[in-house]
């Protein structure tokens, strides 16, 4: 069945790098592009491309081309199978670490998809904002973190919506053992003095940043 065990290991050196470039853990964002901030080097193209992303699914598909050269046959199931893995397998490692061996905001679950903020304007500079964000404490200890909103912006015209909510900024969060909640958030923001702003919207995939003593968590 194997054809060459040196393709087969550099598949799979190969696949296992795919994967740690783009881990989202313990932040949002793929790995790569933490240690890529860290050393100052471009993240994204003035497009929005991402590099990361790229290098990431070049590597992955050299890692399904050597694979294919180093197998005598099934070749196409061998390819579904990492193709499988590469999709299942990051969310599988997190959710599992979080659930046995983390420990403080690394076993906290925050639920992108289901959070969201809306704005409204109460009167001529005042903008209200609420936001309603879902966490699930995997740890059997509470948890207690600061929060504080942050965008990403791709481009240099895009206008501030969550970050606004930063005027009361940091937040006290608490979470009970296992507790899974959804956290609300309210405050009246002063634009008297911001050029451009919102007057009304809904936010989705809110940004946020948690914080506990020199640990930092962007989600």
């Amino acid at each position: 069945m194997i054809r060459s065990k040196k393709m087969l290991w550099v598949a799979l050196f190969l696949f296992i790098v795919s994967i740690a470039i783009s881990f989202p853990f313990p932040h949002r964002t793929p790995y790569g592009d933490t240690i890529l901030s860290v050393l100052n080097f471009t993240i994204r193209t003035v497009n929005g491309l991402n590099f990361i992303v790229v290098f990431s699914l070049t590597l992955f598909i050299a890692s399904l081309f050597f694979l294919t050269r180093s197998l005598k046959k099934f070749h196409k199931r061998a390819v579904l199978v990492a193709i499988i893995l590469v999709v299942v397998l990051p969310q599988m490692i997190i959710s599992t670490y979080q659930k046995t061996f983390a420990e403080g905001i690394d076993a906290v679950y925050y639920n992108v998809e289901n959070s969201n903020c809306e704005f409204e304007m109460v009167d001529e500079s005042t903008l209200s904002g609420e936001c309603n964000l879902s966490f699930e404490n995997y740890s059997s200890d509470d948890v207690q973190f600061t929060l504080e909103f942050h965008e990403d912006f791709h481009f240099e015209d895009d206008v501030p919506m969550v970050s606004l909510m930063n005027n009361k900024a940091p937040y006290e969060i608490s979470l009970d053992r296992k507790e899974i909640k959804v956290v609300k958030i309210k405050t009246d923001i002063d634009v008297s003095n911001i050029e451009n702003h919102v007057e009304s919207g809904n936010a989705f995939g809110v940004n946020i940043i948690i914080k506990s003593g020199e640990k930092m968590r962007k989600l």
